[in-house]
């Protein structure tokens, strides 16, 4: 062979190998082009929620890697069926409401006896109940306050020591928007309807218009801010007691503000939410900031130190003083997507996807069985049952990430959980945690919906308002406080107060609390 023809020949090889490579790489394009579109397909048309069909998952979850015979039969597997909602009969839902009675009678001249006998007598009375409301009605309160003076030192003559005639008006309760008509129940019902209800101002302010009541959406901002301006004791104090605590969980969601100085109309700003855990004084606070830097939470929660909870958001990395928590629900979202990118005639297969998932769900069976023990408890069988299912998932992911495709949705999933590992697993090391970040996720879901009604802030003094008016509304409601009635005795209470430093009797966990504001 001539050195023309071996010159040829490698060049040939060499173009087979790049063709090797493009062919490759074509075919992992592919893969995730269609791994792409099979999740748009169920994105759109597929159930949203993450369940897995029962018994799924339990096909590869052999017998010989999860019994143990040395573990004692449980005693706490009945509270499937404590749990399970009783229902109230009609008279137990109706019983601490008032009644309006409406009698029901026969005229004398109708209820004549058929044989001549006379009038019927009542011998009975057949009651039957129904539920009625009344809707929001309007009614003006009008305050007089009286003048008294001294009757003698009035009359003429009497001033020989040029006394001035005393006199003495009666005093009115401070109002939470002194000057203003609105009265601490019609702000407390705005407030309640946009922000427990979802309700925005412009359809609040057309259901105003059809009662005859003409109040602009501008007006009802500007109250909204006031309001807040009210609540704002009340939210630092709250702040004040939230760094104090040992468990604390955080997350974000972006808010659009039209005019936030620097910034275009379009750009995204923040909205983050801090609160306690299942174990302390339930806190969720709302706070306002223009963008996602992790300065916003360092500083919010600066003087804390126990244990933070979050996605894997790296901008909680700066937190000081604080272990850090993952979120397991975050890792699951991932496996289920990867299961869901597959080809379908592969889903019921034992797939990768399927085995990590799998996973996962023994945890949360766990924590199913635990959810209700003391503290102690809890951490001792996760020591005991999830430490090792632990165990068993890292080594999986170790064996796992040299095989799976590194843009694959499974590849996305096995990665995001290598690189959270250290803080998925921190939930073993107190048994006032949570395996993931859901009671957060359902603190800020309020917020979310109702931003698909009113879209957007139109300056950060109305953000920040939402955020200390939200934080008000979903810490009572976690606290089972009727936000309307809490908002209206908070607005009667705060302006009136003598000192400041009683605001704790205001606190949602507050005993003082009126009984009737409670659920």
């Amino acid at each position: 062979m001539n050195q023309n023809n071996q010159s040829i020949i490698n060049e040939l090889l060499i173009e087979i190998k790049q063709l090797k490579v493009q062919l490759e790489e074509s075919n992992l394009r592919i893969q995730w082009l269609e791994e792409q579109n099979r999740l748009l397909k169920d994105y759109r048309f597929g159930a949203k929620s993450e369940k897995i069909a029962e018994g799924q998952l339990n096909l590869f979850n052999d017998a010989e890697e999860t019994s143990d015979e040395t573990i004692e039969e449980p005693t706490y597997e009945e509270i499937t069926y404590k749990r399970r909602k009783e229902k109230r009969t009609k008279e137990e839902l109706i019983k601490d409401l008032p009644v309006v009675t409406v009698e029901h009678t026969i005229d004398k001249e109708d209820r004549l006896c058929p044989y001549g006998h006379g009038p019927l007598s009542v011998i009975g009375k057949e009651v039957t109940k129904e539920l009625a409301i009344i809707p929001a009605q309007f009614y003006v309160i009008e305050h007089i306050r009286y003048k008294y003076a001294c009757t003698p030192c009035s009359v003429e003559g009497n001033d020989e020591e040029n006394q001035k005639t005393p006199i003495m008006t009666a005093p009115k309760p401070k109002r939470a928007i002194p000057g203003s008509m609105a009265s601490s129940s019609l702000l407390a019902y705005i407030i309640n309807q946009k922000f427990t209800q979802g309700l925005p101002l412009y359809r609040q302010e057309q259901e105003f218009s059809r009662q005859g009541i003409n109040l602009s959406r501008q007006t009802l901002a500007n109250w909204m801010i006031k309001s807040a301006d009210v609540f704002k004791v009340l939210y630092d104090r709250m702040h004040e007691e939230l760094i104090k605590k040992d468990v604390l969980m955080g997350d974000e969601t972006t808010v659009q503000v039209l005019h936030e100085p620097g910034k275009a109309p379009t750009a995204k700003s923040y909205m983050w939410v801090y609160r306690t855990g299942k174990y302390e004084d339930p806190i969720v606070l709302y706070n306002y900031q223009p963008s996602r830097s992790g300065d916003h939470p360092e500083t919010f929660l600066k003087g804390f130190k126990g244990f933070f909870q979050s996605d894997g958001y790296q901008g909680y990395n700066g937190l000081l003083d604080v272990i850090r928590v993952g979120c397991l629900a975050h890792a699951r979202r991932r496996y289920t997507d990867a299961l869901k990118a597959l080809p379908k005639d592969s889903k019921k297969l034992r797939t990768k996807a399927n085995e990590g998932l799998n996973f996962i769900q023994q945890l949360y069976k766990i924590e199913s069985k635990i959810k209700d023990l003391s503290i102690e408890k809890r951490l001792e069988i996760r020591t005991k049952e999830s430490l090792p299912i632990l165990e068993r998932f890292s080594t999986w992911l170790n064996e796992c990430s040299l095989l799976a495709l590194p843009k694959s949705k499974l590849g996305e999933a096995i990665e995001y959980t290598i690189n959270q590992w250290d803080y998925l697993k921190n939930y073993t090391l107190d048994g006032r945690l949570d395996i993931d970040n859901n009671r957060t996720e359902r603190a800020i879901k309020p917020f979310v919906v109702g931003r698909k009604a009113w879209l957007f802030s139109n300056t950060p003094k109305g953000a920040n308002s939402s955020a200390i008016l939200y934080s008000i509304v979903e810490t009572a409601k976690e606290n089972r406080l009727k936000p309307y009635d809490y908002m209206k005795y908070l607005l009667d209470q705060i302006p009136n107060l003598n000192d400041l430093s009683s605001i704790d009797q205001l606190l949602p966990w507050s005993d003082t609390i009126p009984k009737e504001i409670r659920l």
